[in-house]
C-alpha cells in the first residue's frame, strides 16, 4: 500500500469488472487505517492473503527484488497477476514468471501506467493511421525530482532494481516501445551517479535504435533543478498545473535518517498519485517525427505539425491511466483481448532498462534478444 498500491484504490472502486476484497501490508498501522478505509479484508503478507481468500486476481505493489516471488505465489494458487513495473530484476525471473503463467493457464499484466496516458495512445492512433508516414524519430524528456523525493532504501539500490533507468526509464521505454513498434534492436546509453550523498542512478541519456531503422532517445534527470513542466505548460506528471515560481526549490542536502524517510514516504503516499486532474498526465515531454509531420503533447491533448500547420486534438480525460490499466486486465482475464503489456512486452521492456545500465558500465552498444512487437 505504497503510493502505486493507494493510487489504484480509486480504480478498483470505479471499475465495474473488479472489487477489493482484501489486501497485504506489513506495517500494521497501515493494514489497519486501508481497511478502515475500503472494507476490505488486511493481511501482513502475501501467503496469509492467498490462503485467506478466494480472489480471482492479485496486484502485486511490492518491491521490485520481490515481483517474481510474489507472482510465484500467486500463479501457484490459481490467481491473475497484474504487476508494477519494472515486472522483476533479472531476465531469467521475468521469464519465470511467463513461463508460471502459461502453465497455470492465467493472466499476466504488467502495468507500465504511463503507457497508458491517453496522449501516448493517441499519439500511437495516427502513427497506426500512417497520415504522417513512418515513424523515424522519437524523444521523450523528463526532467524531475525524483532522487530527493522520500525514498526506501531498495528504491535507490541499483541491485534491487533502484534508480531513475529501472523505475522511470521502464515508463520510456514502454512509450517509446508502443509509438515505435516495440521492436528495438540496440541501444547505447550513459547513466549518472553524481551526488554522493544520494548515490544511485539519478540520470540518463538512451539512445534506442528499431528494427526499422527509426531511432529514439529518452532522457531523465531526477536531481531536481529543471523541470519538464517548464516545457509543457507548467502541467506536472499526473495533470495538475503548478507554474515554476509556486514550486519550492529542492532540498539536496544529506539524507534523512531511514527512519524519518520512510515516514515521510508512507505520508506522501497517501497523495502523491491522484485520482483525477483537470489536465493529461505528463510523463516529461514525447515527440514524435515523421516523414510527414511530427507529434507533441499539448495540456489537454496533441499539438499535431503537418503542412497544414499546427493542429490541436483534445485528448478525454475523463479516466486515469490505473482504469485503463485495470480494463486491459480485466479483457485479459475474460479473453475479451489480448494485452499488450503482457509478460512478454515486460520482458521486453526489462530488458532495455538492464541493457542501458550494461551499456553505461562498459561504453558499448547493447544488441537486444528479447523484444517483440506491439503486434
Amino acid at each position: 500500500m505504497g503510493a502505486a498500491g493507494r493510487a489504484f484504490l480509486p480504480a478498483i472502486r470505479g471499475h465495474a469488472g473488479f472489487e477489493l476484497a482484501a489486501f497485504a501490508d506489513p506495517v500494521a498501522e497501515i493494514r489497519e487505517s486501508v481497511a478502515a478505509e475500503t472494507g476490505a479484508v488486511a493481511f501482513a503478507d502475501i501467503p496469509s492473503l492467498l490462503a485467506g481468500t478466494s480472489l480471482d486476481a492479485v496486484y502485486i505493489a511490492t518491491p521490485t527484488e520481490l515481483h517474481a516471488e510474489h507472482a510465484g505465489l500467486a500463479f501457484a494458487a490459481g490467481k491473475h497477476v497484474l504487476t508494477e513495473k519494472p515486472m522483476a530484476i533479472r531476465i531469467e525471473d521475468a521469464q519465470a514468471m511467463i513461463a508460471a503463467a502459461d502453465r497455470a493457464g492465467l493472466s499476466l499484466v504488467v502495468g507500465h501506467a504511463h503507457g497508458y496516458d491517453r496522449p501516448i495512445a493517441a499519439m500511437r492512433e495516427i502513427v497506426a493511421s500512417g497520415r504522417l508516414g513512418r515513424v523515424r524519430m522519437i524523444h521523450t524528456w523528463n526532467f524531475t525530482d525524483w532522487m530527493y523525493r522520500p525514498r526506501r532504501p531498495d528504491e535507490l539500490a541499483i541491485a534491487l532494481g533502484g534508480g531513475v533507468t529501472f523505475r522511470q526509464g521502464s515508463h520510456q521505454f514502454d512509450i517509446i516501445r508502443l509509438l515505435g513498434g516495440g521492436m528495438v534492436k540496440s541501444l547505447r546509453a550513459t547513466a549518472f551517479d553524481w551526488d554522493p550523498n544520494r548515490r544511485s542512478i539519478g540520470a540518463h541519456t538512451v539512445y534506442l535504435q528499431f528494427a526499422d531503422e527509426a531511432v529514439a532517445t529518452a532522457v531523465y534527470n531526477g536531481y531536481g533543478y529543471f523541470s519538464t513542466m517548464e516545457l509543457v505548460s507548467d502541467v506536472t506528471e499526473w495533470g495538475f498545473t503548478e507554474p515554476v515560481g509556486k514550486r519550492p526549490p529542492v532540498r539536496r542536502s544529506a539524507a534523512a535518517s531511514t527512519a524519518d524517510e520512510l515516514e515521510a514516504k508512507r505520508k506522501r503516499a497517501k497523495t502523491a498519485i491522484p485520482a483525477s486532474a483537470p489536465h493529461q498526465p505528463h510523463f516529461g515531454l514525447t515527440v514524435v517525427s515523421c516523414e510527414r509531420g511530427d507529434i507533441r503533447q499539448s495540456p489537454d491533448g496533441l499539438y499535431v505539425y503537418s503542412d497544414r500547420g499546427r493542429e490541436e486534438i483534445a485528448v478525454r480525460n475523463d479516466r486515469s491511466p490505473r482504469d485503463l490499466v485495470l480494463d486491459e486486465f480485466a479483457a485479459a482475464i475474460t479473453g475479451r483481448a489480448r494485452p499488450v503489456h503482457n509478460g512478454r512486452w515486460g520482458l521486453a521492456n526489462l530488458e532495455v532498462c538492464l541493457a542501458a545500465i550494461e551499456s553505461s558500465q562498459r561504453g558499448e552498444e547493447i544488441v537486444l534478444k528479447h523484444q517483440v512487437s506491439i503486434g
